[in-house]
């Protein structure tokens, strides 16, 4: 495939996406859902490389110019228009600062996406099973963290909760911090690879919260949000702070909280994805990648010469 004007969306993979385990059974399941709604999309392959948001919030300023011009060149020479992201530091990234690079691009959220194929009558919500694998009845609580680069930085609050709305036999129930008054997962501002040493850890203050709400489960919508609940979540277990014990939903790495049913990743999982992809291997085929000719524009021109 030679450009993206074949396909509907540049589906936008990410660091996380294509490397952490658990990101990449999101990215998985995603692809799984846009081929079941019909939705042709693309994605770059070795062409993709870090949007540079780790870079930039962590000052290094120098390296996240050299990624976003990369990044930039190939989206300029694919022709990219309309770009969905799995990651809301990836999503953030692309709308609003690739910009200063003369990258315009229509940028979304996996959950909006997926939320408006829901509505067009492109997915349909699936119940869930009589029980799940360890035993739990189908029912359950659900409470959604807001990620700062989807909710208080682009204002995207309600396709995440419509989407989790939909889910046959679930109840959404909110943390008293939430939407615009939501309250960081701790890996913002580059704090994902720094070690706090003062005071609470910011993800043991929210894990906490989500706890205290009495949720089976925690929603999440951004691989960066997933570690930091996920391990807010084993430390609360290690104190006694929650019960439960390690367990596993088809789709998302899963623990439990207190007497009630694991708290997993349903937002950025295909076990609360609106139409359940099957748990062996994936049923969609592979999305094109994008062919273009090796090095860089300059590197061939030089050659062309």
């Amino acid at each position: 495939m030679e450009s993206l004007d074949e396909v509907d969306w540049l589906f936008w993979v990410g660091c996380a996406g294509a490397y952490e385990d658990r990101a990449k059974k999101t990215t998985r399941a995603v692809a799984e859902l846009l081929n079941e709604a019909g939705v042709s999309f693309a994605v770059l392959g070795d062409g993709e490389t870090c949007s540079g948001d780790p870079a930039r919030r962590a000052g290094n300023e120098f390296v996240f110019q050299q990624l976003a011009m990369q990044n930039a060149e190939v989206l300029k020479e694919t022709a990219a228009k309309k770009v969905v992201s799995t990651c809301a530091h990836c999503f953030n990234t692309l709308k609003n600062e690739y910009t200063q690079f003369g990258v315009e691009l229509e940028v979304v959220h996996h959950t909006q996406l997926l939320n408006r194929l829901v509505r067009d009558g492109r997915l349909t919500p699936l119940p869930p099973r009589a029980a799940s694998v360890d035993g739990h009845p189908p029912g359950r609580t659900i409470t959604y963290h807001d990620p700062c680069f989807l909710g208080r930085h682009n204002k995207v609050y309600e396709p995440p909760r419509e989407l989790l709305s939909v889910i046959p036999g679930a109840a959404l129930t909110e943390m008293p911090r939430n939407t615009e008054r939501s309250f960081c997962c701790g890996a913002g501002g580059a704090r994902m690879w720094m070690e706090e040493k003062i005071g609470e850890r910011i993800n043991l203050n929210r894990t906490r919260e989500a706890v205290e709400t009495g949720a089976s489960q925690i929603a999440v919508g951004c691989p960066f949000c997933r570690v930091m609940l996920s391990d807010g979540l084993t430390a609360l277990q290690a104190d006694g702070a929650a019960g439960g014990r390690r367990g596993s939903r088809r789709g998302a790495d899963a623990v439990g909280v207190g007497t009630a049913a694991p708290v997993a990743d349903p937002a950025a999982a295909p076990d609360a994805a609106p139409a359940e992809p099957p748990d062996a291997a994936p049923s969609c085929p592979k999305p094109p990648r994008l062919s273009r000719p090796a090095g860089t524009r300059e590197q061939r021109d030089r050659a062309g010469s």
